[in-house]
Order: C-alpha cells, then sequence, then structure tokens
C-alpha cells in the first residue's frame, strides 16, 4: 500500500536549522498536491506548507519567510522536502507529510521537531 515516511526531525536550538523529508513509495508524487503540517503537544495539527502538483506553494502565516517546501526536481526520488530556518520553541511538534488529490489523501507517521535550549 501507500507509504509516506518523514524523517529528518531532530532536537535544534532556538535559530537553528532542519531540513524535513517525506519519501513516498507506491504512490507518484507530481500527481499530488503535497502539504507538511504539524501538531504541537495539547494542540490540533495545522496547516504549515503545500506544494500542488500545478507548481503553487503556500504556507501559513507563522512559517512564511522561515520555512520553504520543495519537491525533487524531476520526481525521481519521490520525495518532498520542508527546510525550516530561524526555528524557534513554537516550532516544537510532530511535523506530518500529506499527499491528496480528490479522491485520495495519505499521510505519514510523523517526525518530530524540538526547539530548545
Amino acid at each position: 500500500q501507500v507509504q509516506l515516511v518523514e524523517s529528518g526531525g531532530d532536537l535544534v536550538q532556538p535559530g537553528g536549522s532542519l531540513r524535513l523529508s517525506c519519501a513516498g513509495s507506491r504512490i507518484s508524487f507530481e500527481h499530488y498536491n503535497l502539504g507538511w503540517y504539524r501538531q504541537a503537544p495539547g494542540e490540533q495539527r495545522e496547516f504549515v506548507a503545500i506544494s500542488t502538483r500545478d507548481g503553487q506553494v503556500d504556507y501559513s502565516s507563522s512559517v512564511k519567510g522561515r520555512f520553504a517546501i520543495s519537491r525533487d526536481r524531476d520526481n525521481a526520488k519521490n520525495t518532498v522536502y520542508l527546510q525550516m530556518n530561524s526555528l524557534s520553541p513554537e516550532d516544537t511538534a510532530v511535523y506530518y507529510c500529506n499527499a491528496f488529490t480528490a479522491s485520495a489523501d495519505y499521510w505519514g507517521q510523523g517526525t518530530q521537531v524540538t526547539v530548545s535550549s
């Protein structure tokens, strides 16, 4: 079945950077909209960033200018990335990858990002 596997989460100091990856198997990312979401302890899952299959990107206001979503240029690796810069403790959360169309919706298991000194 379709699998999305996130990686790259870690403990990082405030002001630091991380790059998250989400690799898909049994799915062709070029046909899907790809998003990143996050869920902090005691909070609801929230939207972080999206890369649509027609090339549009968008971000939540809380990460705009600090985070960047990207795909493999030729889709060969079937991976989507989230570059996160200028991290703050408020960015601490489990980060989830999402691949969706009008008729399909897949999620990964998440990767933990902790921002703390």
